[in-house]
């Protein structure tokens, strides 16, 4: 089989390409190349394959003057694209750079001024990515692994080369076309992908978008590649590239085209794909949409059916109910959430965000997004689907909460309040709907109505937040409050049924509205107080438990503790009500969890709460665990506090830092910052940044004397608390020392006021360390007299175990031993006697208590025997 290999010396096919032309030579040349082909065509061998590259290359050079060779360069091509041939397994590793930079070569080739050429190097790449086995092997040979050429094009940088080809065949269709199909390839792999971002190959391709082809091979092939381009390599490299003025201009050009004239569903999705691509574009703030009108087009496209307010450039268009509009129909909802972003999230100019809310207002959008406000109808015949108008009426409610913030006027002009209250009244409605929850905005939503309640008070949501009074007044005047309220009520009675977290997000947007409405407007919260506070009850009992489900329990809990601060707080009824339902005693409880997240907030609530007189008492009754008092609990989130602050404390918590007694860890590393003098120092900043403050004001409500429950450990932190407030005036002045001394040197008199200021502040934490160390001897008397009283219990509880022990041992004595009986039985006797009295009664009769031989010592029975009392004595007889 060798012998027949080198039936053609490939190094002397080379030494006579080499030589001078001439016509003898040129047919000797030729015949040999076609020997060369036939003894190939099975396979090119590894081995051999950088030699067949090399008289391919000599071939190439001769055909600027010699077209003959054409038909043996593209013979030779096309063996480039049959499976190569390996003698061992090693052979692909072996020959694996050899290989790579061969077919790179092939990319070079794209230089030949020849169609034929070029069309069959593309034809050889293509056949990468279907390989063909030759109708008949070799022997000693085996074709090399399906995906080896293809990982050789890409560790020669094939795709890079070809890319840069295009410049070549820009003016030539077929040959175009032919290497959009090779790069279409190419692409599926990401490394081919970053080496086409390297050649520009998104702009490239782009701007042959809109190029004269009748076949519409060319959109087709392009927009492919630019999709394989976006997921295989750098979203906003591609972007970028695309982003220039000439690449919007060939997108929208090609997106019109098929647009008007595509009426094939193949044309339909390719539009579709090419919205795509213009919308990632339009999210990029560089790329000129609006300048190149693009965007107003896509917003009078997105709004004409709804609107129906005629327009030139939508003139003769006409959409139908088929699945490819109703695709278009969401991708340009999608363009308008897109455009409605925050300007300073998407880096976009003010003048560009102040053009693209002008195109949204002028255009309609609002009216056409409300158009979905309203309750579901029976479509007609030549209409939506229950199911796709569904998803088109969600995704426009959707879309219009990131609207209506940017177009208050517009909302407001359109009635949009009255609109969404009257759908959120369908929405809890008993009119028979059953929503399909087919779509992404669905979810949760089959068979029920509770995803477009979801949407609709998102929007709300979105529209309050910007506390604007024109759209809140006009809101509260329909009633919104009460209807609100309705809503929770309802969201309660599902969720009974099964809670998700749908409808936990439902009651969270609602809480929040309400906390929203009612902040800072007495009358608001009087029509909230009632029904407003039982809401708020249910949601305060919730199950500790719960807050870890990852359902949103979280969120709600926290809305539901936000709409109390906002909804009762401030209105006396309101504020007994929720004494009355026993609501501080619930806010306690949950602040004996000691959640971290929770505590600041409910300490602040309880701190606004203490200015009713009545809550007080309210904090001084609850009991928690282990009979755990208010006070008790506040001290221990003190000391926790300061745990996490890295505040100094001795093992006993006194005070270790007299100058700084309440200074965090982190406040100490602090360097002299001059401030200004209208901004906050670090010591009145760290104020709002940890729970000591509050914890202060608070017990400051309840007292520092007679507070129940607390231990010795207890009143030494107490010490601390109760001169907070002396401790952080000290804290201001010692920063301003600091600062005064960084400036300028004081005159005598300010500095001695500074240095009197410094030391009582320092007798300040003296005297408080002295009160700790007083409380501490004190308990430390006491559990030392509580030790003896301890021990004299003790003492006498052996005493009477010896007492009895040393009975015990005397009975067991006199049980054993009959003389020792007899004794103990005199000494009994003996002591009988000596208690009886000494006097003599006359006229009785004195019964003997003795039993006659007994010779025990222990007492009688109970029963005994008694002589009757002589006649005599009495004067007549007994009964």
């Amino acid at each position: 089989q060798d012998t027949q290999f080198r039936a053609v010396d490939l190094n002397h096919v080379i030494k006579l390409l080499e030589d001078s032309d001439s016509k003898d030579l040129e047919k000797e040349q030729l015949k040999t190349l076609k020997k060369v082909v036939k003894q190939f065509q099975n396979g090119i061998p590894l081995k051999d394959l950088a030699q067949i590259i090399e008289i391919l290359n000599l071939c190439a050079e001769k055909m600027n003057e010699q077209e003959a060779f054409t038909e043996p360069v593209c013979e030779l091509i096309k063996l480039c694209g049959l499976p190569f041939q390996k003698k061992k397994s090693s052979d692909e590793v072996s020959y694996s750079v050899a290989v790579s930079k061969s077919i790179a070569h092939l990319g070079y080739l794209m230089r030949v001024p020849s169609s034929q050429v070029r069309v069959q190097i593309c034809k050889c790449v293509v056949s990468f990515y279907n390989m063909e086995l030759p109708r008949k092997l070799l022997s000693g040979y085996q074709p090399t692994s399906a995906n080896y050429k293809i990982q050789m094009a890409e560790l020669g940088g094939l795709a890079e080369t070809l890319v840069l080809s295009l410049a070549l065949v820009e003016n030539q269709l077929t040959e175009k076309l032919w290497v959009l199909k090779a790069l279409q390839h190419l692409s599926t792999s990401g490394i081919n992908c970053r080496l086409m971002m390297k050649a520009q190959a998104a702009s490239r391709i782009c701007l042959y978008l809109n190029g004269v082809d009748p076949s519409g091979q060319l959109v087709f092939r392009s927009s492919e590649i630019l999709w394989n381009l976006l997921e295989n390599t750098s979203k906003e490299e591609v972007v970028n590239q695309l982003s220039s003025l000439e690449c919007v201009h060939a997108l929208k050009e090609v997106f019109v085209d098929l647009l008007t004239h595509g009426f094939r569903h193949y044309d339909r999705q390719l539009r579709n794909d090419l919205l795509v691509i213009a919308t990632l574009v339009a999210e990029n703030p560089a790329a000129p949409m609006i300048e190149s009108g693009f965007t107003k087009l896509l917003l009078v496209i997105a709004t004409f059916t709804e609107v129906k307010i005629p327009n030139p450039l939508v003139k003769g268009l006409k959409l139908t109910y088929s699945y490819e509009d109703f695709e278009l129909k969401k991708l340009l909802f999608n363009l308008i959430r897109v455009l409605s972003k925050d300007p300073c999230a998407v880096q976009l100019s003010a003048y560009l965000f102040v053009l693209a809310l002008q195109l949204l207002s002028d255009n309609d959008v609002m009216p056409a997004l409300l158009y979905y406000v309203k309750p579901n109808q029976k479509p007609g015949f030549h209409d939506w689907s229950p199911a796709h108008y569904e998803e088109l009426q969600l995704h426009a409610i959707a879309v219009l909460a990131s609207v209506a913030p940017l177009l208050v006027n517009k909302y407001l002009s359109c009635q949009a309040n009255t609109l969404l209250l009257v759908f959120l009244e369908w929405c809890i409605g008993q009119d028979a709907f059953f929503g399909q929850g087919n779509s992404f905005h669905g979810t949760g939503g089959r068979g029920n109505k509770l995803a477009q309640m979801r949407y609709s008070l998102r929007v709300l949501r979105s529209v309050v937040s910007l506390y604007d009074d024109a759209v809140n007044i006009n809101l509260c005047d329909q009633g919104a409050i009460s209807q609100l309220l309705d809503i929770l009520k309802y969201a309660a009675e599902k969720s009974k049924e099964k809670e998700d977290a749908i409808l936990l997000e439902i009651q969270a947007d609602t809480l929040f509205i309400l906390s929203v409405l009612c902040e800072n407007d007495l009358h608001r919260k009087e029509l909230f107080s009632y029904e407003g506070v039982d809401i708020l009850i249910s949601f305060i009992q919730m199950d500790p438990k719960k807050l870890y489900s990852g359902l949103g329990h979280n969120h709600l809990l926290f809305s539901a503790l936000d709409c109390l601060w906002s909804c009762v707080i401030g209105c006396y009824i309101a504020e007994d009500y929720f004494l009355e339902k026993q609501g501080i005693f619930l806010l306690l409880d949950l602040l004996a969890l000691e959640q971290k997240n929770l505590c600041n907030i409910i300490l602040g609530i309880l701190v606004e709460f203490c200015d009713n007189p009545k809550t007080t008492s309210h904090i001084s009754t609850w009991r928690g665990e282990k009979d755990q008092t208010a006070a008790n609990l506040l001290i221990q989130l003190w000391r926790q506090e300061e745990l996490e602050l890295g505040v100094k404390r001795d093992q006993y918590g006194r005070i270790v830092d007299i100058k700084r007694p309440i200074a965090s860890n982190f406040q100490k590393q602090q360097e002299v910052i001059l401030m200004p003098a209208n901004c906050p120092s670090f010591a009145i900043m760290e104020i709002s940044e940890n729970i000591r403050a509050k914890l202060y004001s608070l017990l400051c409500k309840l007292g520092f004397g007679n507070l129940p429950g607390l231990s010795a450990k207890d009143f030494v932190t107490l010490a601390i608390i109760q001169h907070y407030i002396d401790f952080k005036v000290g804290e201001v002045w010692s920063e301003l020392c600091a600062e005064l001394k960084e400036e300028f040197r004081p005159v005598a008199s300010d500095e001695e006021a500074l240095k009197v200021i410094s030391k009582i502040s320092e007798d300040t934490g003296r005297m408080v360390a002295a009160v700790q160390t007083e409380v501490l001897e004190h308990q430390h008397q006491q559990e030392i007299q509580e030790e003896e009283e301890t021990y004299a219990k003790i003492k006498a509880i052996h005493k009477q175990k010896e007492m009895v022990n040393k009975s015990w041992k005397n009975f067991l004595t006199r049980t054993s031993n009959y003389e020792a009986l007899k004794k103990a039985k005199r000494l009994q006797e003996k002591s009988i006697e000596a208690s009886r009295s000494k006097s003599k009664t006359q006229n009785r009769t004195v019964h003997s208590t003795d039993i006659k031989g007994l010779n025990t010592t222990i007492g009688s029975g109970r029963l005994v025997t008694v002589e009757s009392t002589p006649p005599q004595l009495i004067g007549r007889p007994l009964t």
